[in-house]
């Protein structure tokens, strides 16, 4: 019987070293190339919202030197009257529920250094009805497969998107890949934003 084992600690090994480096490529970028990313990246989902029109989208609150500036009240500015912006809220299960963004003073501090609304849940399915779903990423392969940081919540939070949605990882200029190391449980997003590149359509698998 054929033994998978040791390629699935290959691939995690070489996942946990890309996003070393990764992580310190992106420590080494100086205050001024961090703004220029944000307000690029910033005026591309802009301009994809105020097209999209959605009635829902969910979002994050970047942390450290994540692309994306203050993304939640760029997001809620271009928004529809009457559309919902959701951002995660961690679960101690690590999954991910989901509450509505009113405004930077209802934000809290919560586990991992995130920020985090502080108001009522709408429950893990809300991604579901999502039009536009903004999420984080390491790096982004040219199939669409995401590095994250390695908790998994973005993955299980997309195994619930519907097929049609719009899945938008957020990423600096040198973090769209040829192909990165893939799991069984891996989603791929099906276009990424990149402060030179704009926005890109990914073939997904």
């Amino acid at each position: 019987m054929t033994d998978f084992s040791d390629g699935a600690e290959a691939t995690t090994g070489t996942k946990r070293q890309t996003r070393a480096d990764l992580l310190a490529r992106r420590r080494a970028l100086g205050v001024a190339e961090r703004a220029a990313a944000a307000a690029a990246v910033g005026g591309v989902l802009v301009d994809l919202v105020r097209r999209l029109r959605p009635r829902r989208i969910t979002a994050y609150v970047p942390v450290g030197s994540e692309p994306g500036g203050d993304l939640p009240e760029l997001l809620r500015a271009a928004l529809p009257p009457g559309a919902e912006l959701l951002l995660p809220v961690l679960r101690d299960d690590l999954d991910l529920d989901w509450a509505g963004y009113t405004g930077p003073e209802g934000l809290v501090a919560a586990g991992r250094g995130m920020r985090e609304p502080a108001g009522p849940r709408s429950g893990r399915a809300a991604v579901a009805g999502a039009e536009l779903v903004v999420v984080p990423a390491l790096a982004v392969d040219r199939r669409g497969i995401r590095l994250g940081r390695g908790g998994g919540s973005y993955d299980r939070a997309l195994a619930r998107v519907p097929a049609g949605a719009w899945t938008v990882a957020l990423l600096h200029d040198g973090e769209l890949l040829d192909r990165l190391p893939a799991e069984a449980h891996d989603r791929p997003v099906r276009a990424v934003v990149t402060p030179t590149g704009g926005l890109r359509e990914l073939t997904t698998p």
